[in-house]
């Protein structure tokens, strides 16, 4: 059905190039679900949009169902390619702020328009549209769904719907980059089902791109390894990734923590978050939790358990209803909920990743370094008082613009606008350190990290996926902050790059004692890096422990099948 023969891909960029693929070959069979696995830069993503044909490539040829492509197509046939396959990104949830079934109708309709419409009631062919739309909403599970408005379905029903409505489009080939990579295990298992369901029912033949070995293991009939644009390895999914597994580094021991005074205090926190139009309510009740000095906390469960709300609040980004959150200062405590000239001087000891972690791609690691310094180095905040003085900008809301630097670029943005200012106030206010005053305080990070003197002055697009990840941890560090706190950025790195970060952290914590909280659906992850974890339920605590009862309990409470007979990677407890 498919057949790829000695494709190759190369990337010119500013510095040479980067052969992304080369020669890469193989054939699928009819109904077949083909896994790919390997390393972050593998060209995984590269073989992805070549079979989609929104990537041009340099030599080979490509066959689907018949049709030929090479790199010498006229855009017909490239137009036709793009007809009979289908693609699923991990990330993409551009839906119609409509009902599930009417998503779908719209898909369906296009195979005649063009366009994206849904006939009129009074069209012979309404009822016809209608029910094909639900039978492919039947083939994912979500019948039941079919008047719900797309924009208000969980994160695991809309990724199901972006499946429908692939299939509407009748594809012969069925390409998955990621699916659910980055969603809970009970999520997960509801798109994984979803899957096998497709292909049971529809016989789609299909390509699942995915990290996770355990996903490869409940989804894929065959395996390919990819590594460097070469296939290493094609076969029996279990024999496959255990060769490709062999390449995982030992696990650095995790230094105990026994006997830690608490750096945080929250107290009889209290929060409601009403989601619009399905009368669905968060209840965060009397939640008390203490972070200790020095320890790595984990917080897991379940999507919509309330851990992203509590984090907020955590961080000051968001107020609760009610209740406090202390930070320790010296010898005494700051609450981070109310505004105090103190508070400036916690946030400045905070470093903050999130699960969207970017570095700047027009700048080198090291000018972004410098802006990390001028933002939370020593000395800053007495700075930015006296320039926001001279601007007429009051403690108060200094505090408020402060508090932006840990937010992402959109939300910030979005604050900025409703006070009328620009993303310029940063730089008047924090401005970055000079470069040779980065360098000196990035080259011990860099040791810690293990991470080449030399990335400090390349960009993004140079470095590779574990590098992007501990430069992003670098920049973090630039301000040698007393406490971590990491939002799920890890979630979609390969197990191979992911030991590395995991081993990272635990010498920034070795190293440096920072007291780290973490926020993960990566249950191995969580079980390798934590001193302890909180599991967060309906907004209470429902475990918090050893790591690794905690995460059994969770995956128990999950009844995510593809986690069953997945091997434990626990390791590196000292």
């Amino acid at each position: 059905m498919l057949k790829v023969e000695n494709l190759s891909k190369v990337y010119q960029i500013k510095d040479g190039r980067v052969e992304a693929l080369k020669g890469v070959s193989f054939t699928t069979r009819d109904g077949e679900i083909l896994g790919i696995v390997g390393k972050s830069g593998s060209g995984k993503s590269t073989l992805m949009k070549i079979l989609r044909g929104v990537e041009t490539f340099d030599s080979g040829r490509i066959e689907i169902d018949g049709l030929v492509i090479t790199p010498e197509s006229d855009p017909e046939t490239v137009a036709r390619q793009r007809q009979v396959t289908a693609i699923h990104l991990q990330r993409d949830f551009g839906l119609w702020t409509e009902s599930a079934l009417k998503n779908v109708a719209k898909r369906i309709h296009s195979r005649k328009t063009g366009y994206e419409t849904i006939p009129t009631k009074y069209d012979h062919e309404y009822e016809e549209v209608m029910s094909e739309a639900m039978e492919y909403l039947k083939v994912v599970g979500l019948e039941k769904k079919a008047k719900q408005l797309a924009t208000i379905l969980s994160g695991g029903e809309k990724q199901r719907l972006l499946i429908a409505r692939q299939l509407a489009k009748k594809p012969k080939l069925l390409l998955l980059d990621e699916p659910a990579t980055m969603a809970c295990p009970a999520t997960k298992q509801e798109v994984l089902d979803a899957i096998k369901n497709v292909n049971r029912k529809l016989g789609i033949t299909t390509i699942v791109v995915s990290h996770l070995p355990e996903v490869h293991r409940y989804l894929a009939e065959r395996l390919i390894w990819l590594d460097r644009g070469e296939i290493q390895d094609d076969g029996e999914p279990g024999e496959v990734l255990d060769r490709f597994l062999s390449l995982l580094g030992e696990a650095d021991p995790l230094v105990p923590r026994r006997d830690a005074p608490p750096a945080i205090r929250i107290v009889g926190l209290r929060k409601r978050n009403y989601l619009v139009g399905t009368g669905e309510i968060l209840k965060i009740e009397d939640l008390n939790l203490e972070i200790r000095e020095g320890e790595i906390t984990s917080l897991i469960g379940a999507s919509g358990s309330g851990k992203t709300t509590l984090l907020k609040i955590i961080q000051g980004i968001a107020k609760p209803d009610e209740g406090a959150v202390f930070y320790r200062l010296g010898d005494g405590w700051v609450d981070m909920v109310e505004y105090s000239r103190e508070r400036m001087e916690v946030r400045r000891n905070l470093g903050i990743m999130y699960q969207e972690f970017a570095l700047m791609p027009r700048e080198t690691i090291l000018e972004q370094i410098g802006y990390k310094m001028g933002v939370k180095g020593q000395d800053v905040i007495d700075h930015a008082r006296s320039v926001a003085e001279e601007l007429g900008i009051s403690d108060k809301l200094l505090d408020v613009i402060y508090t932006l630097t840990d937010m992402t670029e959109e939300e910030a943005k979005g604050v900025l606008d409703k006070l009328g200012l620009t993303t310029g106030i940063f730089g008047e206010l924090f401005p970055r350190f000079p470069a040779t005053e980065a360098r000196r305080y990035a080259e011990p990070i860099f040791k810690v990290l293990d991470l080449d003197i030399s990335v400090l002055d390349k960009y993004p697009h140079q470095l590779s996926g574990g590098e992007k990840v501990r430069a992003s941890l670098a920049l973090i560090l630039a301000s040698n902050p007393n406490i971590l706190i990491l939002d799920e950025p890890f979630g979609d790195i390969d197990p191979i790059t992911l030991r590395e970060v995991s081993n990272a952290i635990k010498r920034i914590n070795a190293e440096f004692e920072n007291t780290i909280l973490l926020v993960s659906h990566h249950v191995d992850f969580v079980r390798e890096i934590s001193h302890r974890a909180v599991l967060i339920d309906g907004g209470a605590i429902l475990s918090d422990s050893d790591p690794e009862e905690v995460c059994d309990l969770f995956i128990s409470r999950c009844d995510a099948a593809y986690l069953k007979d997945a091997p434990k990677k626990t390791a590196g407890k000292a």
